[in-house]
């Protein structure tokens, strides 16, 4: 399995196989359990305030512009995650007991994972299973969670990449620190995008040509 892609429908996505070849597996969830990509959107535009203050940090994490993660099992390889990740430009993959969303999150992979755990110790990515090299149980949060519980886990935890999973911990999505910049981004766009191109620079010169 490479990924999860939303195809319109809410609760409705299709799993493509590691293979390429294999027939496509149709996931059915409630409404309420899988979130799909105009769900975030009408949601982060609702909650859109442009005033920094506490509130921000009190919204759900599903005002996180994130994605749905790619999910492998414990067998598969490090190389073929290493191929999604590129593919799909992700920094990690989720391993769940059989590689779909339908079991729990046993563990994850991190492009820090690749730097440390494979090409530093001279590992053989082609023949080593994820679930030799995995961060196994790791911390993650739950759908109802709030922006600030992601910075905390950013920041007290280190991680990079918080798993947020629902009531039986089967993954929903992925947050980033990327995710958290793009949020931030987006709720103050005049006070970040307004800046001149360098430091101390004139942001009311005209560009050269305008």
């Amino acid at each position: 399995m490479k990924g999860l892609l939303g195809n319109g429908d809410a609760g409705v996505f299709w799993a493509h196989s590691i293979e390429g070849d294999a027939m496509s597996q149709r996931i059915d969830r409630p409404d309420d359990e899988f979130l799909d990509d105009p769900y975030f959107e009408s949601e982060r535009k609702a909650a859109s305030s442009g005033v920094f203050d506490a509130s921000l940090l009190r919204q759900s994490v599903r005002a996180l512009p994130a994605r749905h993660p790619l999910l492998f099992a414990p067998h598969h390889t490090v190389a073929e995650a290493m191929r999604a990740m590129q593919k799909e430009h992700r920094g990690c993959v989720l391993v769940t007991e059989d590689g779909s969303p339908d079991t729990r999150v046993l563990g994850i992979f991190t492009e820090r994972d690749v730097l440390f755990r494979i090409i530093d110790r001279g590992q053989n990515p082609t023949r080593l299973p994820l679930a030799e090299v995995m961060t196994r149980e790791p911390e993650c949060l739950p759908i109802v969670a709030s922006v600030a519980w992601v910075l905390n886990k950013m920041s007290v935890g280190g991680f990079r990449h918080i798993p947020v999973v629902d009531k039986h911990g089967r993954p929903v999505f992925v947050v980033s620190v990327r995710d958290v910049v793009e949020l931030l981004v987006e709720r103050f766009p005049r006070e970040v995008l307004n800046l001149p191109p360098i430091w101390g620079g004139d942001v009311t010169r005209a560009r050269e040509g305008a």
